[in-house]
């Protein structure tokens, strides 16, 4: 029996490639695992207690796009976070973001643009879902270099006319995973402005815009709303994992013009699994709430500063603007894990795996990703024993 070959030639995906790396080599030291994006700071105090309230609505089916009240929750965030006027008909709960980044695609792309195959722009390195999508679609992924030279942001408007007229989504995460570049309001409204130009749609992966170290980054929405842009060129994702430090959860939305978010929602009725309701009250009121946010900033605030400290004379360190990982440069980032496991028991990813190989050349060989998700003193033996492996 055959199967697709749209997805034949996918490399493997970056966890299992890691185990396969590292998994028959012993550890050089007891394990500390700085790999994946997986918050371990506490939960909100208050999940226990609406849970254990709401624990009898697990015998109903939950609404598809978000109770009443968890709506308002969110866009009452959405207001007091970045100033914009939303009307609940314009947001979507969604089962964490990555849901969302691939199915708002196959809500939204079209079957062709400019009469030819439609193109979805992909930062490169980037989350793996966004090429999944555009695969899925048929469409083509065009991967674009996010690297020192750009600030770490794909420069998009450096593309050929071409392939812009056939664009119908582009995607972009800031603060970026895995670089932690922020996009300034100055280049979201430039690229909002290449979207009307070219009549394409921004995706826009927020999931981290609640870890930032010295100043709140702008939100694609709230630029759309400053500068007149039409709402449904506009669709961002947000997620309780990073922010809430619930990951489990599975809890997130998606928001922007009416008809995207109608589109969306149709699509879930038939395709989407609805948010438990025990589920949607813990997130209607951690959207409700700054205080644990706050203090959980505060805890990747005295990370940030560790690594300053611990790899601050590392030649090309670049301490990150938000998000929670450290995008280390090295000679070649597989032969670092390779060498920082089997040395220190230090376990991060290569960059190379979340990257894709254009032309030859992949933005990612020369990095490592470093979770700083663990709690203080584990990162800190983390990073030291990293800095006198890789740059001592």
């Amino acid at each position: 029996m055959a199967f697709p070959e749209r997805f034949s030639n996918l490399p493997e995906y970056a966890f299992p490639r890691l185990r396969r790396l590292l998994d028959h080599h012993a550890p050089g030291g007891d394990p500390i695992a700085m790999t994946i994006g997986e918050p371990r700071h506490p939960m909100p105090g208050f999940v226990a207690e609406v849970l254990a309230t709401h624990v009898g609505e697990f015998g109903k089916y939950p609404p598809n796009e978000g109770t009443p009240e968890l709506l308002a929750s969110i866009s009452g965030w959405i207001k007091r976070r970045y100033g914009a006027d939303l009307d609940p008909g314009r947001i979507s709960t969604l089962n964490g973001t990555r849901e969302g980044l691939f199915n708002a695609a196959i809500a939204l792309c079209p079957e062709n643009k400019a009469g030819k195959r439609p193109v979805i722009l992909i930062p490169n390195p980037f989350y793996q879902v966004y090429a999944m999508a555009a695969l899925a679609l048929g469409a083509e992924p065009v991967f674009v270099p996010a690297t020192a030279e750009t600030g770490f942001l794909p420069d998009y408007a450096a593309l050929p006319a071409e392939v812009l007229d056939r664009t119908a989504i582009a995607y972009l995460c800031s603060p970026a995973n895995p670089q932690g570049a922020v996009a300034s309001r100055g280049y979201l409204a430039d690229l909002l402005a290449l979207a009307e130009k070219h009549d394409f749609r921004l995706f826009s992966d927020e999931c981290y815009s609640e870890l930032w170290r010295d100043t709140p980054p702008p939100g694609a929405l709230e630029v759309a709303a400053q500068t007149g842009t039409d709402p449904e060129r506009v669709v961002v994702f947000h997620s309780l994992s990073k922010r809430s430090n619930l990951p489990g959860l599975r809890s997130g939305f998606c928001a922007g013009g009416a008809g995207c978010i109608a589109h969306i929602r149709q699509l879930r009725n038939y395709a989407g699994a609805p948010l438990p309701l025990p589920l949607q009250r813990v997130s209607e009121r951690a959207w409700g709430d700054e205080a644990h946010v706050i203090e959980n900033r505060a805890l990747y605030a005295e990370k940030y500063a560790l690594a300053d400290r611990i790899l601050g004379n590392v030649p090309g360190y670049r301490a990150p603007a938000g998000g929670f990982f450290l995008w280390l440069p090295v000679p070649d980032g597989e032969a670092a894990t390779l060498r920082l496991w089997q040395e220190t028991g230090v376990r991060v990813l290569p960059g190379a795996y979340l990257a894709r190989d254009v032309a030859g050349q992949n933005p990612g060989t020369g990095y490592i990703r470093v979770a700083l998700v663990a709690p203080k003193d584990e990162t800190e033996r983390g990073l030291i024993r990293l800095r006198d492996c890789l740059y001592g």
